[in-house]
């Protein structure tokens, strides 16, 4: 199995910024995209960027040119850079990773971390 552990959620003023990492461990054979979604209260999950193994990365529009992912795949890491913040960003903030591992090499499925907290107070 993978393990995804995120860290670098918190409490920040608008205008302010945090970086999200996102740690993946286990018996990784291969990681293949890693990404990052939010849900809000009362709101549906959705993608904030995506970014694969080669670098090629995918934004949400509302996020384009605030936010930021890189990924170290040497770490299996994966982090979300994230300026100008709006209250309007405020979610549980949860790391995705398609993986295959040693025992399933062929098989390619997603896992989830726990998600981290990110409040933007106005």
């Amino acid at each position: 199995q993978v393990q995804l552990v995120e860290s670098g959620g918190g409490l920040v003023q608008a205008g302010g910024s945090l970086r999200l990492s996102c740690a993946a461990s286990g018996s990784i054979f291969v990681i293949s995209a890693m990404g990052w979604y939010r849900q809000a209260p009362g709101k549906q999950r959705e993608l904030v960027a995506t970014i694969t193994r080669g670098g090629s990365t995918n934004y949400a529009d509302s996020v384009k040119g605030r936010f930021t992912i890189s990924r170290d795949n040497a770490e299996n890491t994966v982090y979300l850079q994230m300026n100008s913040l709006k209250p309007e960003d405020t979610a549980a903030y949860y790391c995705n990773a398609e993986a295959t591992t040693l025992q399933y090499r062929s098989f390619r499925r997603g896992y989830w971390g726990q998600g981290t907290q990110v409040t933007v107070s106005s």
